[in-house]
């Protein structure tokens, strides 16, 4: 792991370092994604269950799965697991219930403005369905749905020769999920943004996949609402003398092990909390499953900044603006309020930032490589519109209409102009 040092201006270094992590997609992708959209828009299942014999190696005998065969597949969890996942659920159902909003009216004399809120009717969930199993993405993409009252979830995952992973059906029925639908890929996206004879047209796709998923997301884009291109995972650790070396080294580790442009930064006025956190992650890494991942990202994309003090290093945190930041002083919640830019964070050495990722209630769908300077967590927000509205009395009207002749007459708009002047013809 590279140490920058700010006396010397390098962390500058660092940053164009991690937004290269953002590369463009290749022309090639591009093209082949746009080829399987336009096929599925043409030919509709056809086209889906084609795609799901060659990138899948399964036919499905039917695209929708049967509430049977999720029931089915659930009961194969571990009823430990299973009560686990419940338990997560509450959490994160109850954090998402604060965030709902029943809209405004604001009354001045004749006038009444206003706004409504009302939930998306129908939404479609991508779910990875690679080696491993993500039930922590059903859960943190389908509750927020489910409390903002969406009408319809609908999920989908690539088909499998041995059916529905039982996490995955376990998740979608804690979750709330009104279908399931055996696809995957680019054709899922597809299938979600312009409809089959089998899978409806939603009205926004939210969900991770890999690199051809997150291009059909981007085509579709404009069709219906997408929640964001993600990029790699991060974590940014600011931390004083207090922090305790083996905790941050493992803590840096669980996003490295995410995947080869994953990245990890220590931010510290401590020099020596740099070379004990070197150990610890030489230490670490050793024992780790995913050491070949981890061991690319930690040269790669990861480094420690050694900073004058802890107001500087919250400075370079916010312009990093990490997905994940987390907070190991003496006092984060004073510190808390230094932060700017960051998609959660995790206060104190007994917050790591797994605890987030699964149980605690915060959503863990988080902007990436820098964005979070201008968006935010999934939330409620994310299922809901809103709509304003207003209404005049004739007096009221009276009052501004002239106002209202003005502006419109100054942009060269002679029609808007009347539509308010007949009303003042006597």
């Amino acid at each position: 792991m590279k140490i920058y040092y700010t006396s010397r201006g390098e962390e500058k270094e660092l940053y164009s370092l991690l937004s290269s992590r953002a590369k463009n997609v290749s022309d090639d992708i591009t093209v082949k994604v746009r080829e399987v959209i336009d096929r599925v828009r043409r030919h509709g299942d056809e086209a889906l269950l084609d795609y799901c014999e060659r990138f899948d190696g399964v036919r499905p005998e039917s695209l929708c799965l049967d509430q049977a065969e999720i029931d089915t597949a659930a009961s194969k969890l571990s009823p430990e697991l299973y009560a686990t996942m419940e338990r997560a659920a509450a959490n994160i159902r109850a954090y998402h219930e604060k965030q709902l909003s029943d809209g405004y009216v604001m009354k001045r004399g004749g006038k009444t403005l206003g706004r409504i809120v009302r939930p998306l009717k129908r939404v479609g969930v991508y779910v990875p369905g690679g080696t491993a199993a993500y039930p922590s993405t059903v859960l943190m993409n389908c509750i927020p749905a489910s409390v903002a009252g969406v009408e319809e979830i609908i999920l989908v995952t690539p088909p499998k020769a041995d059916g529905l992973n039982p996490a995955i059906a376990a998740a979608a029925k804690i979750a709330g999920v009104t279908k399931v639908f055996a696809v995957g890929g680019a054709q899922a996206v597809a299938a979600l943004a312009y409809g089959t004879e089998t899978v409806p047209a939603v009205d926004k796709i939210v969900g991770p996949g890999n690199m051809f998923v997150a291009e059909a997301k981007r085509q579709v884009f404009g069709t219906v609402a997408i929640d964001m291109i993600a990029g790699p995972s991060e974590v940014c650790c600011v931390a004083d003398s207090t922090a305790r070396a083996d905790f941050i080294a493992a803590d840096l580790l669980s996003q490295l092990e995410h995947d080869r442009a994953a990245s990890a930064v220590l931010i510290t006025p401590d020099e020596s909390l740099i070379s004990n956190v070197q150990k610890q992650l030489e230490l670490q890494l050793s024992a780790l499953p995913r050491r070949e991942i981890a061991e690319v990202s930690l040269a790669d994309y990861s480094a420690a900044i050694l900073v004058k003090d802890i107001d500087e290093a919250f400075k370079v945190a916010n312009t990093v603006a990490p997905e994940h930041l987390e907070i190991v002083t003496a006092d984060p919640f004073s510190d808390l309020e230094k932060v700017e830019n960051a998609g959660s964070i995790f206060l104190g050495e007994y917050c790591p930032e797994p605890m987030g990722d699964y149980f605690a209630g915060t959503n863990h769908v988080l902007p990436t490589n820098g964005t979070a300077r201008f968006s935010s967590p999934l939330s409620v927000d994310d299922f809901i519109k809103k709509m304003s509205y207003l209404s005049y009395t004739k007096e009221e009207f009276l009052k501004d209409a002239e106002d209202v002749i003005e502006f419109a007459e100054v942009e060269g708009l002679g029609a808007h102009a009347n539509s308010v002047r007949v009303r003042l013809k006597k």
